[in-house]
Parts: structure tokens; C-alpha cells; sequence
């Protein structure tokens, strides 16, 4: 489980992105890479980080579900997720 600072410091990231991606695009068109430079750091897109939207864990995210693989596993085992099931041979 991530600390909620860590979370909350994402979701901040994720805003800024979302703030700055027109005027980020227009500098980069324009070749202004000073004006680029006064931007906030965290208003770069390479700078955010997948987190499992329920537990915040950043390493082994699954992009298709937007969440961990421990997660994953867990919500497969419990029958949350249709149509999936845990094999076993």
C-alpha cells in the first residue's frame, strides 16, 4: 500500500499535465524551448508514474486494467473481474 502522499502527489502531476498539454504543445511546434523550460517540471507527461488505482503500488501495473499485479491476482481469485478465472492443472 502506497502512503496517500504519494497518491495525492500523482494525482497533482495528473492535473498539471492536463493543464499544460495545449501550451506545451504549442511550444514544442515553435521550437520555444525557454518558454518550455519556465513551465512547472511536473507539468511533463514523462514524469508521471502508473499507480494501482486501489492500492497506489507503482511496480507491476497492468495498463488493460489500470491496476497491480497482486491486485489483479487477488480480484481473479474472488471472481471480481468476469470472465476470468485462476488455472490450475
Amino acid at each position: 500500500m502506497a502512503k496517500e502522499s504519494m497518491k495525492a502527489r500523482e494525482v497533482k502531476r495528473k492535473r498539471l499535465v492536463d493543464h499544460y498539454a495545449q501550451k506545451r504543445e504549442e511550444l514544442k511546434k515553435a521550437g520555444d524551448y525557454t518558454a518550455l523550460q519556465k513551465l512547472p517540471r511536473n507539468s511533463s507527461k514523462v514524469r508521471m508514474r502508473n499507480r494501482c488505482k486501489l492500492t497506489g503500488r507503482p511496480r507491476g501495473y497492468m495498463r488493460d486494467f489500470g491496476i497491480s499485479r497482486v491486485t489483479f491476482r487477488e480480484m481473479v481469485v474472488f471472481g471480481l473481474i468476469p470472465g476470468l478465472t485462476k488455472s490450475c492443472w
